[in-house]
């Protein structure tokens, strides 16, 4: 077994038995974030049987406020599996993460695919390809002895702390508001916890979409008509407690909500 196939085994079997990830070994961990997204695509056919289909991506660290709570100044991508995916007033089970946490975000899906034949993307390009914007929480799942330690090329191989989504209602391109002026409250149990703006991801949310189109197209990869992409947190990542009442409210897009059951 080489050395890409090694690690994503090591990071399979702790995901699949909701096992915190100890760092990987020397000869196995990537040596950068390249073969950490190499990893990460011989993972999706080791997590697929369980998880489902891949049907869209997150991207993670596309806001100040993230790209400082977690030292990573650049977006890094993660997959999103058909399981993972919920609507709005979903209860799932606490117990089901390591540290469930949440995050606000706007979700774009795809019209047309992006193809990499047709790289490089711009803002504008991957903005004609949306059919609509949805309100959306990333489920978030600190499945790590110590995330601070393994670096961004080992987390970006893990999906980057992805463990799936909850969407609102759909809201097509034509008729939605202009993203930078999108407002982001995440409350929980109630009360405000967190707030930003469509203008906080990457300057505009289709420059974060634009990104990952070319990262996947660098790879040899693209997007496809359907697919989810969570274009990344307006709030500092809220972790939870069993029982704990989440709600995301995006003006102009609605509001999302999910509460985990013990």
């Amino acid at each position: 077994m080489n050395r890409i196939a090694a690690a994503a085994q090591t990071i399979a079997s702790a995901r699949l038995g909701r096992m915190p990830l100890l760092p990987l070994d020397a000869d196995i961990a990537p040596r950068d974030e390249a073969e950490g997204y190499r990893i990460q695509t011989a993972l999706a056919d080791l997590l697929s049987p369980d998880f489902g289909a891949l049907v869209g991506y997150k991207i993670g660290c596309t806001s100040a406020v993230m790209q400082q709570y977690l030292a990573i100044p650049h977006p890094c991508g993660g997959r999103v599996f058909a399981k993972g995916v919920h609507q709005s007033g979903a209860a799932l089970h606490h117990k089901d993460f390591v540290r469930v946490g949440v995050e606000c975000e706007i979700a774009a899906r795809l019209a047309r695919d992006l193809a990499p034949s047709t790289a490089p993307f711009t803002a504008d390009v991957v903005a004609q390809a949306v059919e609509a914007y949805l309100p959306a929480i990333e489920i978030v799942d600190d499945r790590y002895v110590d995330w601070q330690t393994l670096g961004a090329p080992t987390l970006v191989a893990d999906d980057f702390f992805a463990a799936g989504c909850v969407l609102g209602k759909p809201v097509a391109r034509s008729v939605a508001p202009d993203l930078l002026d999108v407002v982001g409250r995440a409350v929980v149990n109630g009360d405000e916890a967190g707030r930003g703006s469509g203008a906080d991801v990457l300057g505009h949310p289709h420059h974060a979409l634009a990104w990952l189109a070319n990262r996947l197209a660098a790879a040899g990869q693209g997007l496809r008509a359907g697919q989810i992409v969570l274009t990344g947190s307006l709030v500092k990542t809220l972790w939870l407690g069993a029982g704990d009442e989440v709600a995301m409210d995006l003006s102009g897009l609605g509001t999302v909500t999910v509460d985990f059951r013990g």
